[in-house]
C-alpha cells in the first residue's frame, strides 16, 4: 500500500507521538475522504494535540476510539502500539487493513534504501553506514527508529534507516539492502513470544531485497535465516577482523588487509562486528574497499559513537564511568562487559522488570567476574540470579545515586563503573535519556 492509495478513503492514525504526527501530515496531503487520530489511553507521556494537526485530523479518545478504528478503511498504527494489543487483534479479525508509516514510506522508496535491524547494534551500524557513505561521496538521508520519522524524511538519492521490530513487522516491501546485526529474545511482551519477535524482526528480509547482509557469527540469527542467500560478515570469505601484518588486529576484506582495528574508536567486539557489516554494505553499494582503503581508514577514525552506548564519562577520581543505558536486555549487558574485560569492573543493573531470564548474564560473569550493584525494580532479582558465582561481589541499593556512591567505594583505582542495566528505564524514569541524566548527575554530585 502506498500513500497515494489513501486518497478518498477513511483513514485513522493510531497514536499521537512523532510517528503519528508525521503520518497525519503525510496522509492529509493525499486528500483522504476523512482523517482522524485516536489514542486508546491517557498517560503522563500523552502529547498535546492542537493547531494545524488537530485541524487536519481531530483527536478521538475514550470509548469512541475503537469504534472509529473499526469503521476505518485503513488504520495506520504507530510503532508504539504493539501487535499484541487487543484492539489490533480484533481489528485484524474484522478484516480492517492495518499498516504503518514505515510500510507506507518503504513502498515508494525501497529501491533507494539500506535498512538495518537487529536486537543490538542497529543504531551504531546504521549511523556508521551513513557516515561512511557520506565520506565516500554518497550523500544520503538518515532516519528511522533513532532519527527522523520516515514520512518526514527529505527526498534523497539514498536512504539509511534504523528499523525496530515494531517497524519491520508491517513491511510489505524490503529495502534494496537489508542488514541484520544480531538476534536474541527482546520485546517478547509486545510481539507475543520469542518466535513471533524473530518473525517480525526478519520480516525486513521477506519481500525481495536485492542484497542481504548478516552477522555471520551469530548462531541464533543463522538458524532463523536458514540457507537464504546472504553476505555473511565476520567470516574469512567476507569482511572480518584478524591478526594483521604487524601482528595487531586488522580489518580484512577476504585476504586483503584494509587498516588496523585500532583506528576505530568504539570499544568491544560487537562494535568490530558493526564495522564489518557497515563495510560490507558499502561494498554491496559499489564502493571499492581495497582501492579506497585510505579514505575509509580516515572516515572510520572520525566516527563518533552514539550517546548512551558505551559512552565514557571523564571523572577526576581516575575511574572510568560508562553510560550504556540503552542496554535493556541481559544480552546487551553481556556485550558491554565483554568490552571491558581485563579491567576492574563494577556493573550497575536493574530497571523495569519484564521477567527476563538473566542466565546469559550469569554465564558471562562466571567467566569474567565483576562487582554487580542492583537498583530497582529488577536489580534485586538480577543479583539473586548471580548468587554463588565465584569472584562476583554484589550489592542491592535503593536508587541510581546510591549505586554510584557504592561503586566509588567498591571499584579499585583505574577501574570501570558501567551502567548497563539489562532492563528498560520506564516506570522510574521518563525514558532512557532521563536515566542517563540521572547517572551523569550522580557522578557529578559524588565526584571527589
Amino acid at each position: 500500500m502506498r500513500l497515494s492509495d489513501l486518497r478518498g478513503r477513511a483513514v485513522v492514525v493510531w497514536g499521537t507521538g512523532r510517528e503519528g504526527r508525521a503520518a497525519v501530515k503525510a496522509v492529509a496531503a493525499q486528500e483522504p475522504a476523512s482523517l482522524i487520530v485516536v489514542e486508546d489511553s491517557e498517560s503522563f507521556l500523552s502529547t498535546s494535540w492542537e493547531g494545524p494537526l488537530a485541524q487536519a485530523a481531530p483527536l478521538v479518545s475514550g470509548p469512541e476510539a475503537f469504534d472509529r478504528l473499526a469503521a476505518a478503511d485503513v488504520v495506520i498504527r504507530s510503532p508504539g502500539v504493539p501487535q499484541t494489543h487487543p484492539w489490533v487483534i480484533e481489528l485484524r479479525a474484522k478484516g480492517v487493513p492495518i499498516t504503518g508509516g514505515t510500510a507506507l514510506w518503504m513502498a515508494q522508496h525501497a529501491d533507494r534504501t539500506v535498512g538495518v535491524t537487529g536486537s543490538k547494534g542497529k543504531s551504531t551500524t546504521s549511523s556508521l553506514i551513513s557516515h561512511l557513505l557520506t565520506a565516500m561521496g554518497r550523500p544520503n538521508a538518515y532516519g528511522g527508529n533513532i532519527g527522523v520519522p520516515l514520512l518526514d524524511l527529505p527526498e534523497s538519492e539514498l536512504y539509511v534507516l534504523e528499523l525496530s521490530s515494531y517497524q519491520c513487522s508491517d513491511l510489505t516491501d524490503s529495502p534494496r539492502v537489508a542488514v541484520v546485526t544480531s538476534l536474541f529474545p527482546e520485546h517478547l511482551d509486545a510481539h507475543g513470544g520469542e518466535q513471533e519477535y524473530y518473525r517480525d524482526k526478519l520480516n525486513l528480509l521477506a519481500h525481495g531485497p536485492e542484497t542481504i547482509v548478516l552477522n555471520g557469527t551469530d548462531e541464533r540469527l543463522a538458524a532463523q535465516v536458514g540457507d537464504r542467500p546472504a553476505l555473511r560478515v565476520g567470516r574469512p570469505d567476507s569482511v572480518h577482523v584478524a591478526p594483521g601484518p604487524v601482528d595487531e588486529p586488522y580489518l580484512y576484506v577476504r585476504t586483503v588487509p584494509l587498516f588496523p582495528r585500532s583506528v576505530f574508536p568504539l570499544v568491544g567486539r560487537h562494535n568490530e562486528g558493526n564495522l564489518c557489516l557497515a563495510l560490507a554494505v558499502l561494498a554491496a553499494l559499489g564502493v571499492d574497499l581495497e582501492a579506497r582503503r585510505e579514505e575509509l581508514e580516515e572516515a572510520v577514525g572520525t566516527f563518533a559513537g552514539l550517546p548512551h552506548r558505551l559512552a565514557e564519562i571523564a571523572d577526576p577520581s581516575g575511574l572510568t564511568f560508562v553510560d550504556d543505558t540503552l542496554a535493556t536486555s541481559p544480552y546487551s549487558t553481556v556485550h558491554a562487559i565483554d568490552a571491558y574485560v581485563g579491567r576492574p569492573l563494577t556493573v550497575i543493573v536493574g530497571g523495569t522488570d519484564r521477567g527476563l531470564d538473566y542466565a546469559p548474564l550469569r554465564d558471562c560473569l562466571a567467566a569474567h567476574p565483576a562487582t554487580v550493584i542492583g537498583i530497582p525494580d529488577s536489580g534485586a532479582r538480577i543479583v539473586e540470579a548471580l548468587h554463588g558465582l565465584a569472584g562476583v561481589r554484589t550489592a542491592v541499593v535503593d536508587d541510581l545515586a546510591a549505586a554510584v556512591r557504592a561503586a566509588r567505594e567498591l571499584t579499585p583505582a583505574g577501574g570501570v563503573v558501567l551502567l548497563s542495566p539489562g532492563a528498560p528505564s520506564y516506570g522510574r524514569y521518563r525514558n532512557f535519556e532521563h536515566r542517563s541524566e540521572a547517572f551523569a548527575a550522580a557522578i557529578r554530585d559524588t565526584a571527589p
